[in-house]
This record gives structure tokens, sequence and C-alpha cells, in this order.
């Protein structure tokens, strides 16, 4: 098997296409490697491709017109992002990055357009995904519009849990690394206002704080406040309360 073969296979989008369609997207997908902190694509660049992530991490982000930087979304190794080039043929409206040093494959959209055409497993996975994204922004931007700096953190860790979320012996483990100013530019915050926050919730023992990881110590009474404006919480695959 080649590697753009097992690359794409690695999508759930795409892993039961047949190998004839898969050749397919092969001939006419490429690959590029990113060193860490890289632009892949920027506002305003021609949007005719969808970019499947092979390796490393990626964030959305998008800017306020004073400059500031939002973050939208993190991919993760085998999914596909840069997905609304299938509906809009202009430029792209947000930029993204890459994290980590990466690997993403490039699909043009007319390649990736025959194939949904004729697969409606496809088709339908792009919708769900479309869905999944649109509504973890509403929510968050609910959020952002009517809630505390405090609430916002709490959401954004119970959030955070429930995509990264890993049983350890002090709780629920963030596998995913961010820094204080990364969690301010999820929610609209300051770095200076996630660090108080933070710290207040590690003395009232909800969460523990080390080098760019966080532990949840008590996810059942962290969500208390906030679990019935969510009812997709508890996490998924995450006991709540002490472990």
């Amino acid at each position: 098997m080649s590697e753009k073969i097992w690359f794409l296979k690695s999508c759930s989008i795409l892993e039961r296409l047949d190998p004839a369609e898969l050749a397919e997207l092969e001939s006419r997908a490429r690959v590029k490697k990113f060193p860490g902190k890289s632009p892949i694509y920027l506002p305003a660049d021609e949007s005719d491709a969808v970019l499947l992530l092979a390796a490393g991490r990626v964030k959305i982000c998008g800017f306020a017109l004073d400059g500031r930087q939002s973050i939208l979304a993190f991919i993760e190794p085998g999914e596909l992002f840069g997905e609304l080039a299938m509906f809009d043929e202009g430029t792209r409206q947000e930029c993204a990055e890459t994290t980590e040093a990466s690997t993403v494959v490039y699909i043009p959209r007319d390649a990736f357009w025959q194939i949904m055409e004729r697969r409606s497993d496809v088709s339908l996975g792009v919708t769900k995904l479309i869905g999944l994204r649109r509504r973890r922004i509403e929510r968050r931007l609910k959020y952002l519009l009517f809630r505390s700096n405090r609430d916002r953190i709490i959401h954004l860790l119970l959030e955070l849990a429930e995509q990264y979320g890993q049983a350890d012996v002090d709780g629920v483990r963030l596998r995913i690394r961010l820094s204080h100013q990364d969690l301010a530019c999820i929610i609209g915050s300051t770095r200076e206002t996630v660090t108080v926050v933070l710290g207040e919730l590690q003395l009232e023992r909800l969460i523990k704080v080390g080098r760019q990881r966080i532990t949840i110590m008590n996810l059942k009474k962290l969500a208390d406040g906030v679990v019935a404006e969510i009812p997709e919480l508890p996490v998924r695959n995450v006991p709540l309360g002490p472990i």
C-alpha cells in the first residue's frame, strides 16, 4: 500500500472507499510536510482543495478587525479540514496553522466532489462533519456572549475533556497541550484572566495545572454549574466524579 493511500484510509470518511476509488484520489492528491507553527492556508487564499491531516496537529483560526486571533478548532490526524471548499469556490475565510510538525494531504475540490457524487456515505460524512463543527462553534459562541470568564473557561475545559480526556489516577487528563494564551484565544479573553481563573480552580482542587497540561480532578463538580446548559455532557467515555 502506498503512503498516500494509507493516509487516505486513515480518514473515517474515506476508509470505506474501494481500492479503485482510493487509487483515483491518490492520483490527484499531493502530500506536503510542514514544520511546527507554519501556515497551511491564510484568509483570501484560493479555496480549491479539501485537506486531510495525516500527522501532527493543526489549529483553525480567525482574526478580528483589531488583529486579535481566535482559535476556532483543533484538527487531529485522520480529520478533514478546509471542507467548505466543497461548497464555496471563492477564498478561504480563516487560516490553518500547524501547532507541531505536520503532514497534510491536499485533495483537489473536483476530485473530492466526484467521489461525493458517487458515494452517498461520503457526502453524509462530510455533512455530519460540518454540522458537528458548527454546533461546537455555536455552543461556544453562546458562552462568549452570555457567560463570565470563569464559566467560559469551565465550559472549554469540559469540551476539551470530551475530545481529549484520558482517565488517570488524578482524574481526567487533557491529552492536548495548550498554553494560557491558546486558551484565551479560544474563549475571547486575555492570558492574564485565564491564568487567574485557572489558579482559582486549582485552589478549589477542581483541576491541576502543569506545564501546558491540565488534569480535571473532579469532573462532576466542575460541570455542576454549566452542565444543565450542555445536553451533550457528561463527557463521553469518561466517568463523572473523582477517579
